[in-house]
């Protein structure tokens, strides 16, 4: 009887010493998952800028992110959610900015300027990510649909920051082709960033739209 005893104890130990580290290796892996899900956007930044998203395989973002490919489809079911994660979290469509701190009345192009420095284009998204929107744009409808409501927010922003800064009501119609303008200038800027190229003069567009508006 003591025999059997202890041959159950000695079991319940083996039990015990085998399902230990695999409890706690799922648990690191639970403690893991942000970070491995934030290294899978940051693999699939890297190589859909270099080789573009069609070309590049899952497998090969799970490899260059150090995690399982299951664990990436965990995350994201479909390739193309990988990439729309990149856009919604990466390059986020809103909120862009508040007015508040950037609206001195009567001061239309200091205004502008203001806008554009909170803004920062530049800023919002990394140099490797922009590359992947100009390519995928033409693309991917998931693309340009994101650049279409981005580019529509800023240009509801900056018709906001005209109508507070200008000294009397605005024509609608002036408003949003002043608004066009000065965002055309605020994204040909991001987009030079990306080219190390020369950059536009902020400060004499939004001079140039002022003048207009205030002239009419």
């Amino acid at each position: 009887m003591l025999t059997r005893v202890a041959r159950r104890l000695r079991r319940v130990e083996l039990e015990v010493v085998v399902r230990e580290p695999a409890r706690r290796t799922a648990v690191g892996r639970r403690r893991d998952q942000p970070e491995a899900r934030q290294r899978i956007l940051d693999a699939a930044e890297a190589q859909f800028a270099q080789d573009g998203f069609d070309a590049t395989p899952t497998a090969r973002i799970a490899e260059q992110a150090g995690v399982p490919k299951g664990l990436l489809f965990y995350y994201f079911p479909k390739k193309i959610d990988v990439l729309r994660a990149l856009l919604a979290e990466r390059l986020p469509v809103a909120p862009l900015c508040a007015v508040t701190g950037v609206v001195r009345g009567g001061d239309i192009a200091g205004s502008l300027l203001r806008l554009a420095r909170n803004l920062g284009l530049g800023q919002h998204e990394s140099v490797v990510l922009r590359t992947i929107i100009f390519r995928e744009a033409g693309t991917h409808p998931e693309v340009r649909e994101h650049l279409r409501v981005l580019r529509e927010g800023l240009l509801n922003l900056t018709e906001s920051v005209l109508d507070l800064a200008a000294p009397r009501a605005l024509d609608p119609n002036r408003r949003r082709q002043a608004a066009q303008t000065y965002v055309a200038v605020m994204l040909d800027e991001a987009n030079a960033r990306r080219f190390d190229g020369p950059l536009p003069d902020l400060e004499g567009a939004a001079r140039i739209v002022s003048a207009g508006l205030v002239a009419t």
